[in-house]
């Protein structure tokens, strides 16, 4: 794995820990494994810090992790910089009023559901997940904020599979990622 800031000593610290498994959950796909980095705590750290480094200081009010592994990320950073967590979650997730914003999968279509009332229009908000494949998920976590009038500052995942191009889905958002796959 390559990673965007080479400059920083953690970013190797940080892909090193994400351990490759060729293969799962079928053939020809090579999932990137956030658990061993979880395990590893002085790499866990490093991400969260790196996050925190980036947005402290932005005037972010809302950080929204992506079901599931952006509600590992999401809470640290939000509470680091002062920001509420809201969970952007799969249908049927959340025991109130939705919204819910639909995107495609490579297999059919899927929603992404947000509390009606978690965000106030003009609040600012940094989209949390970790992993960046087809763009899909972000897409959609963008398109239900903005429908409520939050700005998105910026999208920010722990790995990009760059070959999957969903950097170029997000349009003219921007998109922060730690490490690269190769």
């Amino acid at each position: 794995m390559a990673s965007q800031d080479e400059q920083d000593p953690r970013i190797a610290k940080i892909s090193s820990a994400i351990r490759v498994i060729p293969n799962f959950p079928k053939p020809g796909i090579m999932f990137q494994d956030i658990t061993t980095l979880l395990l590893d705590t002085k790499a866990f750290r490093d991400t969260i810090d790196l996050f925190v480094e980036r947005y402290r200081g932005k005037d972010i009010s809302v950080v929204a992790g992506v079901e599931a592994r952006g509600f590992i990320f999401g809470p640290p950073i939000a509470l680091a910089i002062g920001a509420k967590f809201v969970p952007m979650r799969k249908p049927n997730k959340l025991p109130g009023e939705v919204i819910s914003e639909e995107y495609s999968l490579e297999y059919g279509t899927d929603k992404m559901e947000m509390h009606v009332g978690a965000v106030q229009a003009g609040e600012r908000a940094l989209i949390i997940d970790d992993l960046i494949a087809t763009g899909g998920t972000l897409v959609a976590a963008i398109r239900l904020l903005e429908r409520v009038g939050v700005h998105v500052v910026e999208c920010a995942c722990v790995i990009e599979l760059p070959e999957l191009k969903g950097r170029e889905r997000l349009g003219d958002k921007p998109l922060f990622v730690l490490v690269s796959s190769t």
